[in-house]
């Protein structure tokens, strides 16, 4: 096959390297020992950027690309786990940056992207191992409304506060947790990603003029 122009070019050879930066960041989570927050946040970066250079078909090919390199290196249950919510979550957010759709727009889908992709992790992985990991998410919920109680109940000493939250508040927190979690997530890497991309060449939508201020890290 005879390529005729440079572009036709970088069509073939950009999506195997994003590919394989973003594979290498997924294999160095889940094996190093530390790195782990700064490695999540760059994680989705590549893909995305790769939408913003190439397009949405040349993306679907560095996904693609992805899954059966980590398939290969990892097993074909932990290989494919990235695409919950990293994976997914790369690709809309670079055609969310790509089709010029407001920040509100991309971080409220990418919130619901990231919370759908930890609850399918966490089973995954219970698969896994053998163990409900939700579990741990249970006790971090109800650990912190025993904070919260015992704050209150300090606080209000003329009350006396006795009061067991039931499991269904429990499970609830839980999840909001997860989603004040995916929240300040999916927020960080807008943030990263306005301040990094156009230093490459490639821009997002403006942030509103509400958080304007708070995004800017002036790189």
């Amino acid at each position: 096959m005879k390529i005729s122009k440079k572009s036709q070019a970088l069509n073939i050879v950009e999506p195997s390297y994003f590919a394989s930066l973003a594979s290498l960041l997924w294999i160095a989570l889940y094996y190093l020992p530390v790195g782990g927050a700064l490695l999540r946040l760059i994680l989705p970066l590549p893909i995305s950027l790769l939408q913003l250079r190439r397009g949405t078909k040349v993306a679907l090919d560095g996904i693609f690309i992805q899954i059966l390199l980590l398939t290969i290196l990892m097993g074909p249950i932990r290989g494919p786990l990235f695409l919950f919510p990293y994976g997914i979550l790369s690709f809309w957010l670079g055609w969310c940056w790509y089709k010029n759709k407001s920040w509100w727009y991309s971080l409220s889908s990418g919130i619901l992207i990231g919370t759908f992709g930890f609850l399918i992790r966490v089973f995954a992985l219970s698969i896994l191992v053998g163990e409900n990991l939700w579990i741990l998410v249970t006790r971090a919920s109800y650990r912190l409304i025993q904070y919260f109680a015992s704050f209150v109940d300090n606080f209000v000493s003329f009350v006396d506060i006795s009061w067991t939250p039931s499991l269904i508040f429990i499970q609830l927190v839980a999840i909001l947790l997860v989603i004040v979690q995916e929240f300040v997530y999916v927020l960080t890497i807008h943030i990263i990603a306005n301040a990094v991309f156009p230093r490459l060449k490639s821009f997002i939508p403006k942030p509103p003029n509400k958080i304007s201020g708070f995004v800017d890290l002036s790189l």
